[in-house]
């Protein structure tokens, strides 16, 4: 008998200090803020929505040590999700504050600590199977040092393991040949409408998406946008195109992340490509209408709202 899937994610996480403000301050301003919320993100949100799906799920990053690894911790510990790499203990976790209007837009100022230590050795450590999805992004490249590790990991790992990438809004500061080595072993790539159109030179996201599978990846490629929806690539089909939910919009923060999570899950649960694409797109509608990063909801949640929406 196969080993069962596991979502292996190693998107850094971090703590994310979330501020709802009308718009983005003037400089030399005081906004005062209209609600505030200290969470465990980064990797963290499509983390615990593979985990919300029923999926097997492992952290393969590191969290240091101190008052904010504490917190990542417990809300790992919570989400029944395993972090088995030793934690170094002379630096804590990093934070990210956000700031979010009241469009749901958010914008970011990040603050990177522990999470940046992770060494290729300790990525060795973790035994990776034949069914598993190792999902990274952008931030696990974007910083040298960070880069260098995880790089000459990513190499070594087994070509039965389904390797998934969203490069996230940083895709413009990766090195071309770090960039071009990633998407050369990447199975998945999962971007925004932005990001496709950088990586493509394509403006629309279907002819985005297109171009990508062509170029790029190795199995399918996924491009979120937003009310739209989103486009979809395999093999050598047709562009799918899946619509977007209507929703009350409050936070985009961590959108993508859970329309990853819960998408991976369910093709590692062996769901075919449209219902994985129409769960993924009910849970991150439903994540937006709440405050903060990790909002999935539970796999009874999108299914009830699944058959009323498609």
């Amino acid at each position: 008998m196969s080993d069962p899937a596991r979502f292996v994610g190693v998107d850094t996480i971090m703590i994310d200090v979330v501020l709802k403000v009308g718009s983005l301050p003037r400089r030399g301003s005081d906004e005062a803020v209209r609600e505030r919320l200290v969470t465990t993100g980064g990797g963290f949100n499509a983390l615990s929505a593979a985990s919300r799906q029923g999926l097997a799920v492992l952290y393969a990053g590191q969290l240091g040590t101190g008052p904010f690894a504490s917190i990542a911790r417990v809300e790992l510990e919570r989400e029944g999700i395993v972090a088995p790499i030793d934690s170094i203990v002379d630096v804590d976790l990093g934070i990210c504050v956000v700031l979010v209007e009241d469009d749901g837009e958010r914008t970011f100022i990040t603050a990177p600590g522990a999470e940046g230590r992770l060494r290729a050795e300790e990525l060795a450590t973790i035994e990776l199977h034949s069914r598993d999805v190792v999902f990274m992004s952008g931030y696990d490249f974007v910083y040298r040092d960070l880069c260098t590790e995880t790089l000459t990991w990513l190499r070594s790992v087994r070509d039965d393991v389904l390797i998934a990438f969203d490069p996230g809004p940083r895709v413009m500061d990766l090195p071309r040949d770090v960039l071009g080595a990633v998407l050369e072993r990447t199975d998945w790539l999962l971007c925004n409408a932005a990001e496709a159109s950088f990586l493509s030179g394509e403006r629309d996201a279907e002819h985005a998406a297109r171009a990508l599978l062509t170029r790029h990846v190795r199995l399918g490629v996924v491009v979120r946008n937003g009310a739209d929806g989103c486009y979809a690539a395999q093999d050598s089909s047709e562009v799918l195109h899946v619509a977007g939910v209507p929703c009350d919009v409050v936070d985009t923060n961590g959108a993508g992340d859970v329309h990853n999570g819960v998408f991976l899950a369910e093709v590692a649960s062996g769901t075919s490509l449209l219902e994985a694409l129409r769960r993924a797109n009910v849970a991150a509608s439903i994540a937006i209408g709440e405050l903060g990063p990790a909002t999935c909801p539970r796999r009874d949640v999108v299914t009830k709202r699944l058959a009323e929406v498609y």
